[in-house]
């Protein structure tokens, strides 16, 4: 099977061309056509931050979203943060553990608002698909919400990639989501996390906060034989913010914890399909 000489994505996750007697994807040949300049979006990041004057970063108590509430307050110095957690009914205990004590430690208003995803969770794992969009863009809009009906204009996320050659989207209502770990690599993250009270939680599918991740991906991994995270990962090799020997890893069909996949399928009422 051939695979992309640039990431790691293959023939079973993406289209792959012949170019120069070198295999390459789709993604990779118009990431080469339209490379982004590192420099104009690093740019373009501090000039929006210099104007941040009051903020709410989408904390999941993740490895990612703890970067971004760092970053906002030590570096960046937003003078009025707070630290909103969406807890979708499976969150890890240790990552809302972590994201209080975190918040604690920077000195930063910590909120909870909890909800039920349960419908989205349940279809996931039915159909072997992935959870993760339409989890997120429910989150993205209860966050919308809260920070419309709070005045405030900034949501600060914990994403690494761009949208494309900007740092930042506007959403409905006036509100600007900024990815603040923009280009950042992992191993700049991992660093900044050696500062912060953070304990990584042992959990299935590489994250370090949800309970559903590492089953909905081994559903989906049986199903379709690679990881829905692909090519996202695949990205980030291809932006040079992971190595290709930890990607691998990454997209690899995880080891789920039996006692993780028996607390999932009981709560979803899928005890049938353990």
């Amino acid at each position: 099977m051939l695979t992309c000489s640039l990431c790691i994505n293959n023939e079973k996750t993406s289209k792959i061309r012949i170019i120069g007697e070198k295999p390459i994807c789709k993604e990779c040949l118009v990431y080469l056509k339209h490379k982004p300049d590192r420099s104009k979006i690093r740019a373009k990041l501090n000039d929006l931050m210099d104007n941040v004057d009051k903020a709410i970063v989408a904390f999941s108590g993740g490895k990612d979203s703890t970067v971004a509430l760092y970053l906002a307050k030590e570096d960046y110095k937003v003078p009025e943060l707070e630290a909103v957690i969406i807890d979708h009914g499976f969150m890890a205990k240790k990552a809302i553990e972590n994201a209080k004590r975190v918040a604690e430690y920077l000195d930063v208003p910590f909120v909870i608002l909890r909800y039920d995803y349960s419908d989205i969770f349940r279809e996931a794992l039915l159909k072997a698909q992935s959870p993760c969009r339409r989890c997120s863009k429910r989150i993205m809009e209860k966050l919308r919400k809260y920070a419309l009906d709070r005045g405030i204009k900034y949501i600060i996320t914990g994403h690494e990639l761009p949208f494309g050659h900007h740092p930042y989207r506007p959403m409905s209502g006036g509100i600007i989501q900024i990815r603040l770990l923009s280009l950042m690599s992992e191993r700049e993250r991992l660093e900044i996390l050696k500062k912060l009270p953070f304990e990584f939680p042992t959990l299935s599918g590489y994250t370090t906060n949800c309970l559903i991740l590492g089953p909905a991906l081994e559903r989906y991994y049986e199903k379709h034989g690679f990881s829905f995270e692909h090519r996202r990962i695949a990205a980030l090799v291809r932006y040079g913010l992971l190595d290709k020997e930890k990607a691998l890893e990454k997209v690899k069909k995880p080891e789920v914890p039996e006692e993780i996949k028996r607390e999932v399928y009981k709560r979803l009422n899928l005890k049938e399909m353990l």
